[in-house]
């Protein structure tokens, strides 16, 4: 794994405008980044990061039959009793999960490290898959990379296969995000797309447009039931939301399903630890109540939070070294994450989100930031395999 200085392309802002890659800036910053990529061997990608992560989602899944069959361990999840029944009749039935992204800390000197599952509305999604493998042409047509380079992309054809498994021809599928946020949109698109790909029919429209029918069940703007809805909106906030009382009974099928409120909330990162001590590519955590020693440090997270919200990193001696601006999550409970720093590399420090789709791992895209902490203004940088 190494970093390389490359020259951009000239005209990489007209590109993406009309991609529809409308937030490659961000509040006046940068978001794409492509003046920097990171170049990693085949091995690199196959040994380090593609089985560890199709292991760790495995381990995620028997995690949730675990968690589900012990009401102790329900209670640690953060989440309404009065849905637990819900979350585990999602799993009973099978609900199918459609994607999920990993966050690693990954050097190649050592085995990569699970930093947090994303596995409910991870975004960076469109970045990941087509405007990064566009980039990758480019340079190799212009002759910055060399002609036999490659890219761990394969995320955007498992997706169309996964879609194409789940649900059959010719079916309507609702996409919905949180309004005036381009980003998410970005994402529910890309999925849509994808869907569109695998012969179904997508249909958009806002959180905010769906609403409930007589019987109970939920429909949108015109009125049309929605049996099968794909909801950039994590359940943490679905569950509280006025309307879940009608979310069991609502005959809708959700992607992602309601068991993946158990695997997108960092209390799985203490579960697995507890089921699966040692491991590897896993870091020992505990919950904000148990015992621990973190001799090097340790990072306090909420068990929900997004772009580093309401994080903070304390050193071997309990001094706080690092702490997020943003502290909307803080009334959350909390668990401690043994801190592994992140590598550096030309004064930047890169995360690898790497994607799952179905149960294996399928790709991955790459933030870095000059902080300690990966949050929301962090940039995306391309990769490639060469070798």
């Amino acid at each position: 794994m190494e970093i390389r200085h490359l020259q951009p392309r000239a005209t990489w802002r007209e590109i993406a405008e009309e991609a529809g890659f409308d937030f490659h800036t961000m509040y006046g910053e940068p978001y794409w980044n492509e003046a920097r990529a990171y170049r990693f061997s085949l091995r690199e990608i196959e040994a380090e990061i593609e089985d560890p992560v199709t292991e760790l989602h495995a381990l995620c899944l028997d995690a949730v039959g675990r968690i589900l069959g012990s009401e102790e361990l329900m209670a640690r999840m953060g989440l309404p009793r009065e849905h637990w029944d819900y979350v585990a009749q999602s799993w009973r039935d099978g609900d199918p999960t459609l994607y999920g992204r990993m966050d690693l800390a990954y050097d190649s000197t050592g085995p990569a490290k699970l930093l947090e599952y994303n596995a409910d509305t991870p975004t960076s999604l469109f970045e990941s898959t087509s405007f990064q493998w566009r980039w990758l042409e480019d340079q190799i047509g212009a002759g910055v990379l060399p002609d036999g380079a490659d890219q761990f992309n394969g995320t955007w054809e498992a997706l169309v296969a996964r879609f194409a498994e789940i649900f059959p021809d010719d079916q309507t599928v609702w996409f919905t995000s949180v309004a005036d946020n381009s980003e998410d949109y970005g994402t529910t698109e890309t999925l849509a797309w994808a869907a569109k790909e695998a012969g179904i029919n997508p249909v958009y429209l806002t959180l905010d447009k769906l609403g409930i029918t007589p019987e109970g069940r939920f429909a949108d703007a015109e009125g049309w039931p929605v049996r099968y809805l794909f909801k950039l909106y994590p359940w943490e906030n679905l569950l509280r939301e006025p309307f879940a009382e009608y979310l069991a009974g609502s005959g809708c099928t959700f992607l992602e399903p309601p068991w993946k409120a158990l695997v997108s909330n960092k209390a799985i990162l203490p579960m697995l630890w507890r089921f699966n001590p040692g491991h590897p590519n896993l870091l020992p955590a505990v919950f904000e109540d148990e015992p621990g020693d973190f001799p090097d440090g340790v990072v306090i997270k909420p068990l929900f939070s997004r772009e580093g919200a309401s994080l903070r990193i304390l050193d071997g001696f309990g001094q706080e070294i690092a702490a997020s601006d943003d502290r909307d999550y803080d009334a959350w409970p909390k668990i401690r994450q043994a801190y592994h720093p992140l590598p550096v590399f030309d004064g930047r420090r890169p995360v690898i989100g790497a994607w799952v789709v179905g149960e294996r791992c399928t790709g991955m895209g790459l933030r870095e930031d000059a902080g300690l902490i990966t949050q929301n203004l962090s940039q995306f940088v391309p990769h490639y395999i060469e070798g």
